[in-house]
């Protein structure tokens, strides 16, 4: 690491990020270049983030003397997380330096001006070869640009209480082929330990946001063979069937009792309440999650829960009649990238290939629940030993499928939870709920932006 100019050590402030957006009084020129600030997400069971910044900081600030690395944790959900970066963003004295972004951001921030592109940084680093295409390719921009590096990656499928299936008759290891059987199953447990055990979470309704649409509704689509964008005719897809069918799975949910109450699912902190008290009390038996579940449950947790790797299982989420390759996943990660605004681009890049760097990268993955996008990470000991299911999440990487990550994709995926809320709280039929979801589509992108689907 190189020595910084100055000799003056400040203190990191700690300074709330509504706060520092209100108040505007910072000049471009008084922002001092020895400060690299840092804006990342720290919400629900999320806190691996806020843990490897927090040792990123005293790690880098003891090795450079003169440096701050100025750290704003945003407690948000991810929609609101990255209402509250756009903010920092709109003022170049109040704009971070680094940024914990959601790849499928990249475009749009990008389009908005808000993000430096990275490629001859990293083109130059002597770690690039850990990275594959596929991790290029998620913080690409249109334009061709790298405006980012990925921390993490994640895929989908069905979390299960072994012990509450088989109290309900289901033998495990279960594995659903259809879902039609996974419905089987939810009815099954319904049917045999009553209303204090939820059957089956899928994610649905706009308090959930993005949860709800990409490993609730997108889930289920990829499973029908539809997708929200078709590549090849670069257009929105609208009218498919795959589209009423998914909302249909969450019709049947809802109507046959098989899931959450709508109030219960309605609430913006339900994968918390999930992964943290549903689980571990025996108050849930499957649910539509993350690969990343395991940080609620690791003793670095908010509440850890020993007990998991005896009681927790993972399965993929079959496609609808078990058709193509049988299962399906949707993938998503995060990055850290660049601000424009960056009052010192070499110094924010040595942070960030620090916080990047293979000892943290484990660290993040470890604690995090990923999957590495570093090849030595993923065949480090320390990750393999942490993560006894590091197989079965990597099995589903190659027939995974990702959020069309354009500008539009936020205001679509909106539609998305407008249609399955809709459904969710009988409001409308699939087929009333498809309807408004593509005259909603038509009037974002345009009528010569849109295809029909099969």
């Amino acid at each position: 690491m190189r020595r910084i100019r100055r000799n003056t050590i400040r203190a990191a402030v700690a300074v709330p990020l509504l706060a520092l957006v209100a108040s505007g009084c910072s000049a471009g020129a008084e922002r001092d270049a020895d400060t690299v600030r840092v804006v990342y997400q720290k919400f629900g069971t999320f806190i691996a983030m806020d843990s490897l910044m927090r040792q990123v900081k005293e790690e880098f600030e003891d090795a450079n003397p003169g440096v701050t690395v100025e750290l704003h944790a945003v407690e948000a959900q991810a929609e609101d997380y990255q209402t509250q970066v756009n903010l920092m963003n709109g003022s170049p004295s109040e704009a971070p330096d680094l940024i914990y972004q959601d790849t499928f951001t990249i475009n749009q921030d990008a389009d908005a001006g808000y993000l430096m592109p990275l490629d001859d940084r990293f083109d130059a680093w002597d770690e690039r070869d850990q990275y594959s295409e596929q991790e290029a390719s998620a913080v690409t921009s249109l334009d061709g640009q790298r405006y980012g590096v990925m921390l993490g990656t994640d895929v989908r499928g069905l979390w299960y209480n072994t012990e509450l299936l088989e109290r309900a008759g289901i033998a495990t290891p279960w594995t659903p082929s259809t879902w039609d059987e996974v419905l089987d199953a939810a009815r099954t447990v319904r049917s045999e330990l009553g209303d204090g055990v939820v059957p089956l979470n899928v994610y649905s309704g706009t308090p959930a946001g993005e949860a709800a649409s990409l490993q609730g509704f997108q889930m289920l689509l990829s499973g029908t063979g539809g997708t929200l964008f078709d590549d090849e005719t670069q257009r929105w897809v609208t009218g498919g069937t795959g589209f009423t069918d998914s909302l249909g799975f969450l019709r049947t949910l809802y109507e046959e009792d098989l899931t959450l109450d709508p109030q219960d699912a309605l609430d913006a902190n339900v994968g918390t309440v999930n992964n943290e008290e549903r689980f571990p009390s025996g108050r849930m038996a499957i649910s539509l999650e993350g690969s990343w579940a395991t940080q609620s449950w690791i003793a670095e947790a908010n509440q850890p829960w020993p007990e998991w790797e005896e009681v927790m299982e993972f399965t993929p989420m079959p496609t609808q009649e078990g058709q193509g390759a049988g299962a399906t996943s949707m993938s998503g990660g995060w990055a850290l990238s660049m601000g424009a605004n960056a009052t010192d681009p070499d110094l924010a890049w040595e942070v960030m290939t620090h916080a990047l760097n293979r000892e943290n990268a484990v660290k993040f993955a470890v604690e995090g629940g990923q999957i590495p996008v570093r090849a030595d990470v993923a065949e480090d000991p320390v990750f393999l030993e942490a993560s006894p299911m590091a197989g079965e999440f990597a099995a589903l990487v190659d027939i995974t499928g990702f959020r069309p990550a354009y500008s539009e994709y936020p205001r679509i995926s909106l539609a998305v939870q407008e249609a399955m809320e809709g459904v969710m709280l009988e409001q409308a039929t699939p087929e009333e709920a498809a309807r408004a979801y593509d005259e909603e589509v038509e009037g974002i992108v345009g009528p010569d932006r849109v295809t029909t689907g099969s």
